[in-house]
């Protein structure tokens, strides 16, 4: 992981499923390296805090949800959902003087989200909904619900988020690590301040790299709102399918990656076609968990367009301290 980015990125991250967490239910968490604690409280609420308590360091992952807050398994002081003490079951009045860090909390797409700024800045965007972001064809369609065995987490990989990032303008891996025939084409790519997005067709009906805004056949539109959220919608063959791919950096050196499919209901063929749909992913990952970072990396002309749009873009996410991306361009390929 040698002269990555910071590993401190701003943005939406993904810190588990919604069915991880059953009312009342209490897990702890490690992300960003700190300790978390996530619950979902009485009224069916999900909060994240800073996993000890502000008495004497209790770990509240050890704790449980009551009608209040989390209480701590320690002494029993009681925490909100947005961290201040509410009721210390000995003395007449809460401790108003210490509160324990609450996370920004969106529970969409059959997960749960922190919104993680190491300035502490509130967000700036909201998390997408992934079935509506991604055009007509994609959001018109039923899916299958979203069971255990369409949830995939790998824990502890050896990657960056924007590595994984950077898959939006390689199309050229698509032949060598997937076994297209052809590299697939980027037909357009659009972003601004939180979001990226292209359309990418596979085989030779797009081989001359024009854009059908009507034609979905053999296509990928890929969306990704800052970092740490992608969804990939994919028109194949065999239907329709949506893939979110979510990496959350736990430590200065690994990332949890969680994976979300959905497979339209017209088309059938349920088990088949999401064993297809996860069968790419840990290809991937064997890759980036043993890959370096290449800053500059060396890129032929025909690709160094898209990475350098690409990392330009991803730099406002990190701090100000940590922004100072290299020039990824070396100036032979431009």
């Amino acid at each position: 992981m040698k002269g990555l980015p910071s590993m401190q990125p701003t943005g939406w991250f993904q810190v588990g499923w919604s069915a991880d967490i059953g009312r009342g239910d209490v897990i702890g968490l490690r992300y960003f390296g700190v300790e978390l604690v996530a619950f979902r409280d009485l009224d069916g609420a999900v909060h994240v805090l800073d996993a000890h308590c502000q008495h004497l360091g209790a770990n509240l992952s050890k704790g449980c949800v009551v009608e209040d807050g989390i209480q701590c398994p320690f002494h029993g002081w009681v925490w909100s959902g947005q961290g201040r003490n509410v009721r210390i079951p000995y003395e007449k009045r809460p401790n108003r003087g210490r509160k324990v860090r609450s996370w920004p909390v969106t529970e969409l797409n059959e997960s749960i989200y922190i919104w993680h700024d190491a300035d502490g800045r509130a967000p700036t965007w909201q998390v997408p909904e992934g079935l509506r972001v991604l055009g007509d064809h994609i959001q018109d369609r039923e899916y299958f619900p979203v069971g255990p065995e369409a949830r995939v987490k790998f824990p502890g990989i050896h990657v960056h988020p924007q590595v994984i990032a950077e898959n939006a303008v390689d199309p050229h891996h698509f032949r060598f690590v997937h076994h297209t025939p052809v590299s697939p084409v980027v037909l357009r790519e659009d972003s601004d301040d939180a979001t990226w997005t292209a359309k990418v067709g596979f085989g030779r009906r797009w081989s001359d790299g024009v854009d059908n805004p009507g034609e979905t056949t053999n296509t990928l539109e890929i969306y990704w709102s800052g970092l740490g959220i992608a969804f990939n919608g994919e028109h194949t063959r065999e239907g329709y399918r949506v893939i979110n791919i979510c990496a959350t950096p736990v430590d200065d050196e690994t990332s949890d990656i969680f994976s979300t499919y959905w497979i339209d209901e017209a088309n059938g063929n349920y088990e088949e076609r999401l064993k297809a749909a996860q069968a790419a992913l840990p290809d991937d990952i064997a890759i980036w968990d043993s890959q370096v970072y290449m800053d500059p990396p060396g890129l032929t002309a025909s690709e160094a367009a898209g990475f350098r749009q690409l990392r330009n873009w991803a730099r406002s996410f990190y701090p100000e301290t940590d922004a100072a991306v290299a020039d990824p361009v070396p100036s032979g390929a431009r």
